[in-house]
């Protein structure tokens, strides 16, 4: 039963203990706990949830949002490469970073699963930003040493052995998580899909990230640049990139087979809506993917910067869109689900954050049901929670974010126009 799939507090507190949740339960039945020497925010009015996760977006690519009239390899070459040139220089991918956190946090979205450049510098920047706001972020240096541009490219070992220094740098410092991020196989030679697959085997909770089965032209591609292998997917799974903690972004075109090998080694799709979409790669199929033969974890992704929006109510907005063309109703709770809690799971990190729950991190976001007179106007005929949600799915944007709290800390205020610089 929907009524059945999650906590609703109509009067609610949360009490925190530093950066983690206490206690969280009716307010008449904690109000008890409340003392001088307790600090209150009264969010009266407004709606809190866990803050939103994105398991697939590109940093680097903030400044590029927005590019018109490409399909995705030509896409790449016209815009994506050039852009992520310019990130060589740190102090540049130091204010790209921090343009993209703050934006990130400003639409309700607390973790990420980023990708960084093949620049090692890159991928500095973007944690030593985290760091600072205290966020839980994962990122990776991408690897590319094939068919990108020549101050793109690395090599199998220069791309193995600077993610190694990475991961000694920067993974489980703190809030942070590393994350190997080969681009795509079109962009990686076998020889370097393998150290890949051996970094991997080396570090035993180190996540992985890349793109699979994202576009027709590219699985072809993929084919003629991997003759002896019977499928996009089996060119990961033949050099082990494929397990726990392994995330692919779209995985639009697949089959029967794909989905069972992503089902039985337990590794997540990140479902991207506004991108597919937006270079016309395809509708992917959430409900054979949740709920077919070979059901797999999804978590849902923005993928700036072909995706549109920051904001996952945007992005529920477009995956609401494609559930109705392929037959699928997504519900609100669904898409609620999806963009919190869901991707906690997908992520293996639903024991720290992804719900309101005593124990977990404190993250969470100060929903405004009413952002704009006609939200408020449509409000008004509601009649239910499930009915108030999905008027936020498909009317909200980031101006729905009330406040978002990182840690325990509050590192954004709409109204007082505040933010933790």
């Amino acid at each position: 039963m929907v009524e059945d799939s999650y906590l609703y507090f109509k009067d609610g507190l949360i009490i925190l203990n530093g950066g983690t949740i206490e206690k969280v339960g009716a307010y008449q039945d904690l109000s008890s706990l409340v003392n001088n020497n307790l600090e209150l925010l009264d969010y009266s009015g407004s709606l809190l949830t866990a803050g939103c996760i994105d398991t697939h977006v590109h940093f680097p690519q903030t400044p590029m949002i927005a590019a018109y009239g490409e399909h995705l390899l030509q896409w790449l070459n016209e815009y994506t490469f050039p852009t992520e040139l310019k990130l060589k220089d740190k102090d540049f991918a130091s204010s790209v970073a921090k343009m993209f956190l703050k934006t990130t946090l400003k639409a309700g979205t607390t973790t990420s699963v980023v990708y960084g450049t093949v620049f090692k510098d890159s991928v500095d920047a973007f944690f030593e930003e985290s760091e600072r706001l205290g966020t839980r972020m994962l990122c990776g240096k991408v690897w590319m040493d094939r068919n990108a541009p020549d101050g793109l490219l690395d090599t199998a070992q220069s791309a193995y052995d600077e993610s190694k220094a990475l991961i000694d740098r920067w993974h489980n410092n703190g809030r942070q998580k590393y994350v190997i991020t080969p681009r795509f196989a079109p962009s990686c030679t076998g020889e370097q899909l393998q150290k890949a697959g051996d970094l991997y085997k080396e570090y035993p909770d180190v996540y992985i990230q890349t793109h699979l089965c994202e576009n027709t032209g590219e699985i072809d591609w993929v084919k003629e640049l991997f003759p002896e292998r019977k499928s996009y997917t089996d060119v990961y799974d033949h050099y082990g990139l494929i397990g726990e903690r392994a995330v692919f972004g779209h995985c639009v075109h697949f089959n029967e087979d794909d989905f069972k090998t992503l089902s039985e080694k337990r590794a997540a799709i990140s479902h991207c809506p506004t991108y597919n979409l937006f270079l016309g790669s395809g509708l992917f199929d959430m409900e054979q993917a949740k709920r077919g033969k070979y059901p797999c974890l999804v978590g849902l992704g923005t993928d700036i910067g072909a995706g549109t929006s920051f904001c996952h109510l945007q992005t529920l907005n477009e995956s609401y869109k494609i559930s109705e063309l392929l037959n699928h109703k997504l519900t609100a709770i669904q898409g609620y689900y999806l963009a919190t809690l869901g991707g906690a799971q997908s992520i293996y990190l639903d024991d720290k954050i992804g719900s309101i729950a005593e124990g977990k991190e404190a993250d969470i976001v100060v929903w405004d049901l009413q952002s704009t007179e006609l939200i408020r106007y449509r409000m008004s005929f509601s009649k239910s929670l499930e009915e108030d949600l999905f008027t936020q799915l498909v009317m909200g944007d980031d101006r729905s974010v009330r406040a978002t709290i990182v840690n325990g800390e509050v590192v954004y205020e709409r109204d007082s126009g505040f933010y933790k610089e």
